[in-house]
């Protein structure tokens, strides 16, 4: 029970939250250096804190989405027993991503690079064998309007109870209405999204108020 009715956390609440937490890892610290001046979308920190302890204990990742590999350093470093298949058509990008992730220390063995659109990827089935699974975790975080797609094209290769993690669902208050949407017509995606994954029977969900807005679904199977 909440100790104070209407209380949320304020920015000075997460800003004390952060302080108190140990140190990212300096790789972690790398790619956000590098990927702020070139405006390269990365996981919030808050939120890859999260994810990397939602993940623990989980063995096989798949994520739509790499970038420069925030998220998925996030998860490898969370899940240390875990082999992650990370899709992204853009090699530049997953080839500097591959650099940090050996600056973690991460065998490359650990992270299979798929670098291809995510929906042609899983097309392809037993032909793109690092998407055969079954997994027990998906982190989506990519075009927004196929996040629909993605979780359709993974869920049959899920385990029961595997994680489904997607961020960027409330778009900076978009999705609640309590910022005007931008033009492109993201938000309305997000927002239907959120929508079927919190109502689908196949999922026990929640949206986590951490970041960009974190959706967590477990699969029932």
């Amino acid at each position: 029970m909440s100790t104070s009715s209407g209380y949320v956390p304020s920015p000075v609440d997460r800003a004390w939250i952060e302080s108190a937490a140990a140190p990212i890892h300096p790789a972690l610290a790398a790619i956000e250096a590098a990927a702020e001046p070139e405006n390269i979308p990365i996981l919030d920190r808050e939120a890859g804190r999260v994810l990397a302890v939602i993940v623990a204990g989980r063995r096989s990742i798949v994520e739509v989405g790499t970038a420069y590999g925030y998220s998925t350093l996030c998860m490898a470093l969370g899940a240390p027993q875990a082999t992650i298949a990370t899709i992204d058509p853009d090699r530049s990008r997953t080839d500097l991503a591959r650099g940090w992730w050996r600056q973690a220390g991460i065998a490359d063995e650990r992270i299979l690079v798929v670098n291809r659109p995510a929906l042609e990827a899983f097309e392809l089935g037993t032909d793109e064998p690092a998407l055969v699974g079954p997994f027990d975790v998906v982190f989506i975080d990519a075009l927004k309007h196929e996040y629909q797609a993605y979780l359709e094209a993974v869920a049959p290769r899920l385990l029961a109870g595997a994680l489904v993690i997607a961020d960027n669902v409330l778009w900076s208050g978009e999705v609640s209405g309590a910022a005007p949407p931008r033009a492109g017509g993201s938000t309305e995606h997000l927002r239907a999204f959120d929508r079927a994954v919190l109502r689908d029977p196949r999922f026990t969900a929640t949206i986590l108020p951490v970041g960009d807005g974190l959706l967590v679904a477990s699969y029932r199977g």
